[in-house]
């Protein structure tokens, strides 16, 4: 049988390791321009702003007028480190903060800093082209009733979130920053049930081939598979441990970034993250139980080659023996004599094998 389905496949980014504190941009888009996007809005309505200024934001988020209504800035491209570096000033945020946002080698991961929230996330990106999911790193800044998001390149991650706010739908002009902040998040997350939803597709048609496709071709893509999933695991255990420990920030008086009504809606992406690990740890065993069946099959299949070579070796034993014997070069044997001797021999040999045929036969051996 020939293998049809098409596995995605994860890109493993080469990037460079660097000290806390130290602003280097360690990812590998640097081709794009990078853009800023601002949205203030409240219940009454909103404001967008394309590629705007870092001028106009600083003048946007300090109006006094608009001091109670929600501002999300998103950073599209982390390759002009000045301009992030200027961000994180203007926001009185920590330079090792900083330094997280542009290092996307770190690992998922939350902080809490006196009034201010970082989320480091890890996501997928789907390729425009072809199968191949690449992982991009988001993080977040939530502070007061800004949300600050820095993406490393444009994408559509968060097209339908802009979509909510523009058509007022839902609530989350209703909401202050840290229900936006929820939304990204669970938007980042959709991607994981997408990708791995995908993947079992792939995944039930390999536990079709590793039964009737004895190729190593299966068994290198069950591993890639497999690959492909650990690294997903590893992704999300992070961020199950960061929105975990978003219950001990409920009990910290210092910090109020988060409306106490709100941590309901963490609490379900913390249960999310369980159901992710839950399904790939399903999915692990899936392939491990396709990587038995495989070796299992071929097994098997090996059995039955060498059990048809041993039924024509017991075949031929006794042929053998009856050639030998009267390949003897004794004078004495009356059987040479014979006229019809040859045509005995023959007819007993033909005999012998039609009768261990059909006793093979009924003992189910072939």
């Amino acid at each position: 049988m020939t293998i049809y389905c098409a596995l995605r496949r994860i890109k493993y980014k080469k990037v460079r390791k660097v000290q806390p504190n130290f602003f280097e941009y360690t990812g590998v888009h640097t081709t794009d321009a990078v853009e800023m996007q601002l949205f203030v809005y409240d219940d009454l309505g909103y404001e967008e702003y394309k590629k705007v200024s870092l001028d106009r934001v600083k003048k946007e988020i300090s109006d006094p007028l608009q001091s109670e209504d929600v501002k999300w800035l998103n950073v599209h491209g982390l390759h002009d480190v000045e301009l992030i570096r200027e961000i994180g000033e203007f926001l009185d945020v920590e330079p090792f903060i900083v330094g997280d946002v542009l290092n996307v080698s770190r690992r998922s991961r939350m902080e809490e800093l006196d009034d201010i929230l970082f989320f480091s996330i890890k996501s997928i990106l789907q390729e425009e082209e072809g199968d191949l999911m690449k992982v991009e790193q988001i993080s977040f800044l939530l502070k007061d009733n800004l949300l600050v998001s820095f993406q490393e390149k444009k994408s559509d991650f968060f097209a339908h979130i802009r979509e909510r706010i523009k058509t007022h739908s839902g609530i989350v002009r209703k909401k202050k920053s840290d229900y936006l902040l929820y939304l990204l998040l669970e938007a980042v997350m959709e991607n994981f049930y997408i990708t791995i939803e995908s993947n079992e597709t792939a995944i039930e048609q390999l536990m079709i081939e590793a039964k009737n496709n004895h190729k190593s071709v299966v068994l290198e893509m069950i591993e890639r598979e497999r690959e492909s999933l650990s690294f997903l695991k590893r992704a999300i255990i992070p961020l199950r441990d960061a929105l975990f420990n978003l219950k001990s920030i409920r009990q910290d008086e210092e910090f109020d970034g988060i409306e106490e009504v709100n941590y309901t809606f963490f609490a379900r992406l913390h249960q999310k993250s369980l159901e992710i690990l839950e399904q790939i740890e399903y999915d692990i065993n899936t392939l491990e139980s396709a990587s038995n069946i495989f070796f299992s099959s071929q097994s098997q299949r090996m059995n039955q080659i060498m059990k048809t070579l041993t039924i024509f070796s017991v075949i031929f034993m006794p042929l053998t023996f009856i050639v030998g014997v009267y390949g003897m070069n004794f004078e004495n044997m009356p059987e040479l004599k014979s006229e019809n001797g040859y045509f005995i021999v023959l007819g007993v040999m033909f005999l012998t094998v039609v009768g261990m045929v059909y006793y093979f036969k009924r003992k189910h051996w072939f």
